[in-house]
C-alpha cells in the first residue's frame, strides 16, 4: 500500500467521523455532545417538541381537564385528567359521610328521648272493643311495597357508604383479616357486589311502590282547614292533652308523604341516570347526580326513624293501620275525628268483628260499600 492509498482511507475515515459527530451535536444541542438538563430548559419540552409551549403551562391545562382528540368512539377519553373527580371524592367522604352519619344518631336519640319523656301514646279513653276499616288492601300493599323496597335499598345504599368504615373497625378490633371472615375484605367485596346487584333491581319496585302511593293518596294530603289546628296543637303529641282534628291524614302525615314522594321521585331520577350514565348528562354532572342521590337518601332515612316511631312503639295501636288495616274507633276519633264523622254520615264505617275477649260493638255493622 503506497502514501496515496494510505492518505485517501485517512481522509475518508475522518469525514466518517466528522458527519456521526455532526449528527449526534444536531441531537443533543451541544458541541460537547451532552444532553441539557431540563431545568435548563425553563421547562420547555426537550427537543422542543412542543415549540414554545411551556412544559409547566402543558400539564396545567391538562389537569384543568382540557379536551382533546380521540379516534376511538368515546369521546370521554379525550379528557386525559378529570379533576373535578377529587371534588366529588372529598364531597363524598366528607360532608356526605360525616354529617349524614352524625345526623342520623343525632336523629335516632332525638326520638328515644321523646320516647323516655313523653312515653307511648295511649287512647285516652281506652279501646271501645269496636274495630273500623282505615286502609284497604291496596293501600296497605302500596305501602309495604314502597316501605320495604326503601329498607333494602337503605341497607345496601348504607353499605356502599359507610361498609368499608365497620370492617377496618371490627378488623381493629379483633385483628381478623382472614378472607374467609366478615371482617375480611374479600368477603366484604363479595357482599357489597351482592347488595349493589340488589340495590339495582329492587329500586324498580320503590319507584311502583311510589307511584301507587301517590295516585293512592295525593287527593287527602292537600292542606285542608284541619292542618293549621293541628299544627298549633303540635298534633297533640307533646304533651297529654285533647287531639286536634283532622281527616284522613293530619299534617304530620302530610309532610311525611309530601316529603317521600318528592323525595323519592329526586332519587328515581338521580337513581335512573346512575343506572344508565351518559345518557343525559356528562360524567361531571353524574358526579353531582351520585352527591345528590346520597344527600337526598339521608334525609329520608332520618324522617323514615321518626315516621317508624310513632308509627310503631310510639303510639297504641298505630301499628294495626298497616297490618289488618283495622283501628279500635276511639283511635279514630281520638286522631282523625273529621275523618270518622265524615264517614259516618256517608254511612261508609266499616266494622270488623271483635275479637272474643272485647266487649260486643254497641252499634249495628254498616254494610260495606
Amino acid at each position: 500500500m503506497n502514501g496515496l492509498t494510505i492518505r485517501r482511507l485517512a481522509v475518508a475515515i475522518g469525514v466518517v467521523f466528522a458527519v456521526l459527530y455532526a449528527g449526534a451535536a444536531g441531537l443533543t444541542l451541544s458541541p460537547r455532545l451532552e444532553a441539557p438538563a431540563v431545568a435548563q430548559t425553563d421547562g420547555a419540552v426537550p427537543g422542543s417538541a412542543l415549540g414554545t409551549t411551556n412544559d409547566a403551562e402543558f400539564w396545567r391545562q391538562v389537569r384543568k381537564g382540557v379536551t382533546g382528540s380521540v379516534s376511538i368512539p368515546d369521546s370521554k377519553a379525550a379528557v386525559l385528567v378529570q379533576s373535578e373527580g377529587d371534588n366529588w371524592r372529598a364531597w363524598r367522604n366528607g360532608p356526605i359521610a360525616w354529617v349524614g352519619g352524625i345526623a342520623f344518631w343525632v336523629m335516632f336519640f332525638v326520638v328515644f328521648g321523646f320516647y323516655m319523656i313523653r312515653g307511648k301514646i295511649k287512647i285516652q279513653h281506652g279501646k271501645s272493643g269496636r274495630r273500623i276499616l282505615r286502609f284497604k288492601t291496596i293501600e296497605r300493599f302500596a305501602h309495604w311495597l314502597t316501605a320495604g323496597s326503601f329498607i333494602i335499598l337503605a341497607v345496601t345504599g348504607v353499605n356502599l357508604l359507610y361498609g368499608r368504615y365497620v370492617v377496618r373497625f371490627f378488623n381493629m378490633l379483633t385483628g381478623e383479616t382472614a378472607p374467609g371472615t366478615m371482617q375480611g375484605s374479600e368477603t366484604y367485596a363479595t357482599l357489597t357486589e351482592i347488595g349493589k346487584y340488589i340495590h339495582n333491581y329492587v329500586a324498580f319496585a320503590f319507584m311502583t311502590g311510589l307511584l301507587l302511593v301517590f295516585v293512592l293518596w295525593v287527593r287527602q294530603n292537600i292542606w285542608d282547614k284541619y292542618d293549621w289546628g293541628w299544627i298549633k296543637k303540635g298534633g297533640g303529641l307533646l304533651f297529654p292533652t285533647e287531639h286536634p282534628a283532622s281527616d284522613k291524614f293530619n299534617f304530620g302525615q302530610k309532610t311525611v308523604f309530601w316529603a317521600v314522594i318528592i323525595g323519592g321521585g329526586v332519587l328515581s331520577f338521580t337513581g335512573l341516570n346512575l343506572l344508565f350514565p351518559f345518557v343525559l348528562f356528562d360524567l361531571q354532572t353524574q358526579q353531582w347526580i351520585h352527591a345528590i342521590h346520597a344527600t337526598v337518601s339521608q334525609v329520608l332515612c332520618m324522617m323514615m326513624i321518626a315516621h317508624i316511631y310513632i308509627g310503631s312503639v310510639g303510639m297504641d295501636d298505630a301499628i294495626h293501620t298497616m297490618t289488618d288495616g283495622y283501628v279500635d274507633e276511639n283511635w279514630a276519633k281520638e286522631h282523625h275525628s273529621a275523618w270518622l264523622e265524615k264517614l259516618r254520615r256517608k254511612g261508609k264505617i266499616q266494622y270488623k268483628q271483635p275479637p272474643a275477649d272485647q266487649p260486643p260493638a254497641q252499634e249495628q255493622t254498616a254494610p260495606a260499600e
